[in-house]
Parts: structure tokens; sequence; C-alpha cells
């Protein structure tokens, strides 16, 4: 990750410290140690599946090698359930939500966010539901809950799918169930700076055995015998008699499988997930107690979040105290990322041009705000209140 200190400094406070720590690498090695360790996609990744879904409570999850391969393949699986069409998605995401999206051949459709959960607009997201919908594509940005009973009732009444991205809010909840068992399908990232790390790694979860099935291919080159589900593999044999039932493919797929090695690791780091997770929710407690409400935002839902970042977002739109508050964190060595959330406002970005018109996120504010007034900083459990509150001190400083 690349510095902001000045030339030569040291980063005092880190996007992450510590999210590999001994003990995983002590199982990791004990791993190595054993006759003939397959290495590759085997019984660790199972049993990692398996320890992931009790943890969150959901019936099936499937380990690929990164974030952006849990958001590929389930758009995929989604374009084969309910053809190609429109997605509500965020402005405020990271790159691969949206990529997937174009992808697989859907049309993105943007909504602004809510400055207290930092996630779509609940209320924009329902006006936004036409019969062309195929999904809502709802970010849990940086640990805030995105959802409401509206919202939920909502799709649920008109049948519009709900797939939930959870890569950044890994134990946050909503009315007291894990964020990530709500959606038809839902993605988490165990990318070095999150809650937890395999390294790379990812996760999609759901509850339904044939999506289960489905994800199993589109991880795997799309051959039936990976689908771990014999119904469905009997069936696919029978429609296809003139095939060598060990390679069939059912769907022009990809290789997003990870390893034994980082599913040793996701085992270990998950034994003292909720622990580390209590900490940051009390970080970010004393984080928003002491920072100055004057001049940054300090009135986030925090309900049921679970945050690995502090957000500093200034109250004005004050380009002057933005360059002053970044000149206070490089002076300071606390690492951060202008715009939050994927380096702001998605639309904005080139990879965009020609599906986002031109000036077109003149019409999102909110997400506006964020992407030049809004920064995120590292929460992680090894922190000390001491750590937290002279950090805000810093931020105090800001004269406006």
């Amino acid at each position: 990750m690349r510095s902001r200190s000045p030339t030569g400094a040291s980063i005092r406070y880190p996007l992450m410290r510590n999210n590999i720590q001994r003990e995983d690498l002590d199982q990791l090695i004990a791993y190595l140690q054993e006759d003939d360790p397959r290495l590759t996609q085997g019984s660790k990744v199972l049993e990692f599946e398996k320890a992931w879904s009790e943890w969150l409570g959901v019936k099936h999850s499937v380990f690929v090698n990164s974030g952006a391969s849990a958001n590929l393949i389930s758009l995929a699986v989604m374009r084969e359930l309910r053809g190609v069409g429109e997605v509500i998605v965020p402005p405020l995401t990271w790159v691969s939500d949206i990529a997937a999206i174009i992808h697989n051949g859907f049309s993105p459709v943007f909504v602004d966010i809510d400055p207290v959960t930092l996630g779509m607009n609940n209320n924009q997201v329902i006006e936004k539901v036409t019969p062309d919908t195929k999904a809502v594509f709802l970010t849990h940005v940086q640990g805030f809950n995105g959802l409401s009973e509206k919202l939920l009732q909502y799709l649920s009444d008109k049948d519009v799918p709900l797939i939930e991205d959870v890569c950044e809010a890994h134990g946050a909840t909503f009315q007291d169930r894990r964020l990530g068992s709500f959606g038809l399908m839902s993605n988490f990232s165990f990318y070095y700076a999150h809650h937890m790390s395999t390294i790379e790694g990812g996760m999609v979860c759901t509850d339904d055995i044939e999506i289960d099935g489905m994800l199993r291919m589109f991880r795997s080159h799309g051959m039936s015998r990976e689908a771990a589900n014999p119904d469905m593999e009997l069936k696919i044999i029978e429609d296809n008699p003139k095939l060598n039932p060990d390679f069939i493919f059912l769907f022009p797929a990809y290789n997003v499988r990870s390893t034994e090695v980082s599913a040793v690791l996701g085992l270990s780091q998950l034994k003292r997930l909720d622990e580390n997770n209590k900490k940051r929710q009390q970080n970010h407690r004393i984080f928003l107690e002491n920072l100055d409400g004057s001049k940054y935002k300090t009135d986030f839902n925090s309900v049921g979040s679970c945050n690995y970042a502090f957000n500093v977002v200034l109250q004005k739109a004050d380009y002057a105290a933005r360059d002053e508050v970044e000149r206070l964190m490089r002076e300071n060595g606390i690492e951060y990322r202008r715009g939050s959330a994927g380096g702001g406002n998605q639309m904005r970005q080139p990879y965009l041009s020609g599906v986002v018109k031109k000036d077109s996120w003149n019409a999102f504010p909110e997400v506006e705000h964020i992407h030049f007034f809004g920064w995120y900083i590292g929460n992680y459990p090894d922190m000390s209140p001491n750590d937290i509150v002279d950090i805000c001190t810093i931020f105090n400083r800001l004269q406006i």
C-alpha cells in the first residue's frame, strides 16, 4: 500500500497492522510439514467453507481467490438465473462490484449514498427499481450496515434479488443477524487490510442449494463435477449422454479457486475474529467521541456496525481545510485514503467513460462530498485508546 507520509518519514498509524500473526504462521507451517500437503483446493478449503457458514449463519459458502472473484461469479450466476438487465449499485464501493456488473452484460444504475451509513440511500434504491431491475447490489461500506426493514420488505414484495457486498463489514449486524445472511447471495473479501486475512481470498454465501452448485461450477471452469450436488450432477449427465461425465462444462466460466494455504490461514484467523471485532467496535466509539463534531461528521449510524477503518469527513466543503487535513496526516504519519471506499465516486473513473455520461455525477451530492472531503484511516485491534485520542487531537488542530 502506498505511503502518504512525507518522503523518508515513518508511518505511525498505518491502514492495517499485524493482521497476520505468529499463531497463523505456525498453523501454516504445521500444515506444510505434513506428508504430501495438497496445497491447491482440497479438504482445508471445505473445512473453512463449513466453518464460515456456521459463523455467518448461512447454509453454503464458496471460497474463491479474492473478493473481486466473489463479485464476478455472483453476477455470473445472477445472469444465468435472471438474464441481463439493470443492476442497482452504489457509486461508493470497490471497482470490482461495478466491473462484475459490466463483465456480465448488465447495466449499472447508480444511487446516491446516505451520509450516516455511506451505503445506498434506501429510498432512492426503491425509486430506481423498474421491471428491468435484475438485482440490487448493496455495499456495506467500511463496516456500516446499509440495510433497512423497508428496503428488505420492498425487494421481497417485488421479487428483486439482493446481493450483499460485505467485503468491508465482517461481523456487522442488522436486527441481530450478521450482514451477509440477508441477500440471495453475499460476498466477502479476506484481503490483508480487511477484518481478517487469507492473504488474498473471498467467499460467496447463500442459502440456496442450486445457487451453491452454480457458484462451485463457475469457480472451476464450469465443470459439472464441481457442483458438489449429486442431484444436480446427475441431471447434467443425463442431459449430456454423449459427453464424458468427468468433463462436462456447463458454463463458460473461470478458474478462481483458492488454495489450502489460504484456507489454513482463514481457519486460524476465524477463531479470533469476534474478539478482534469487539476491539474495533470499541475503538470506533472512542474515535467518534473524541473527534470534533463541529469540524467533522460524527453522526454516523453505528448501530450494529463493525468498522475496520475510521471515516474522517469534513462537515463543510472547504478545499483549504481539506489540504490542511492532509498536511496534518502526512506530517504525523497517519496513512490515509481520500474518497473513502475505492477512491470516492466511481462514476468519475475512466473505466466508466461511455457507460456514465460526463458530469452526471453532479447529481449525486452526498457521494461527491465524500469524494473530495472524506478519508478513511486504519482501525485495528492492537490500537490503544491513547493512540486513538492522539489521532483525534491531531485532527482537531484543524483551524477553520
